[in-house]
């Protein structure tokens, strides 16, 4: 498969955010939220890369960029 380097950028972000919220004592919901969001962002936009059209692409990056 043809290398990706958003879909790498993204998961190296999620790997440093979750490494953050562990080393955060406290604010549970916070550190949950801040880890949601942050590997939430790979999953976007690795479902991009299936995307049925170039709009459904765009879109999918759009949530991704949000988070």
């Amino acid at each position: 498969m043809k290398e990706n380097l958003l879909v790498d950028m993204s998961l190296d972000f999620a790997v440093e955010a979750v490494n953050i919220c562990d080393s955060i004592k406290g604010h549970g919901s916070l550190r949950e939220q801040m880890m949601r969001s942050a590997t939430s962002i790979g999953a976007n936009i690795r479902e991009a890369n299936y995307a049925r059209s170039k709009t459904d692409f765009a879109a999918k990056l759009q949530i991704a960029l949000k988070e």
